[in-house]
C-alpha cells in the first residue's frame, strides 16, 4: 500500500493515528479494519509512509511520540478518511458517515435548485427581446441582483470533532 510518487505535503492527509482518535477506534483497530477493506483505498485515498518520510516527520518534532512503532505509519486523504468512516463501526464513525452522505445530497439540491432557476432565467432573458428598450433595461437589472443571489458563497466548514460554542445558551 505504498503510493508511487505522491508527495507528503499534503496538508490535508492525516495519519492512521490521528483519524484513529477522531472515530474513537484504537489505531491497531483502524488498520485491521482498512486492511480488511484494502480495495476500498486506491492511492488516492490512503498510502504508507516511505522510511525517508518518516525520519523526516520525526525530525521535525523535539521528542518522537511514536512510542516506538514496529511500521511505517500511513497517511489518509480527505477521501481515504470519509472512507475509514464507512469501514469502521464505532458510534462516532458511524456519526461522521452519515452527516458527509447528508451534506452531499444538500449540495446536490443546492446545485438542482440553481440550475432550474438559471434555465428559466435564460428562457426569460430570450422573451426581452421583445420588449422596449426601457423595460429591456429593468429586466436586466433584475436578472443581474438575481443572479447575485445565486452566486452564494462557500459554507463555513466546520472542524471535525467536539466545539463548544461558549457563546450559545
Amino acid at each position: 500500500m505504498t503510493r508511487q510518487g505522491a508527495s507528503w505535503g499534503h496538508s490535508r492527509s492525516r495519519l492512521d493515528r490521528d483519524l484513529a482518535a477522531i472515530y474513537g477506534v484504537t489505531t491497531g483497530r483502524l488498520n485491521e479494519a482498512v486492511k480488511r477493506n484494502a480495495e476500498r483505498f486506491p492511492e488516492d485515498f490512503m498510502f504508507q509512509l516511505t522510511a525517508s518520510e518518516l525520519d523526516n516527520l520525526r525530525s521535525q518534532f523535539a521528542t518522537s511520540s511514536w512510542g516506538g512503532r514496529r511500521y511505517r505509519p500511513f497517511a489518509f486523504t480527505e477521501h481515504g478518511a470519509i472512507q475509514a468512516a464507512n469501514v469502521l463501526n464505532s458510534p462516532r464513525a458511524i456519526t461522521m458517515g452519515l452527516y458527509v452522505v447528508r451534506a452531499f445530497v444538500q449540495l446536490r439540491e443546492i446545485f438542482a435548485s440553481n440550475k432550474d432557476l438559471a434555465r428559466k432565467l435564460v428562457a426569460l432573458e430570450r422573451s426581452l427581446l421583445a420588449l422596449d428598450l426601457k423595460t429591456q433595461r429593468q429586466f436586466k437589472e433584475v436578472y443581474q441582483a438575481i443572479r447575485a443571489l445565486m452566486d452564494t458563497p462557500p459554507p463555513k466548514q466546520r472542524s471535525i470533532g467536539f466545539t463548544a460554542d461558549l457563546e450559545e445558551k
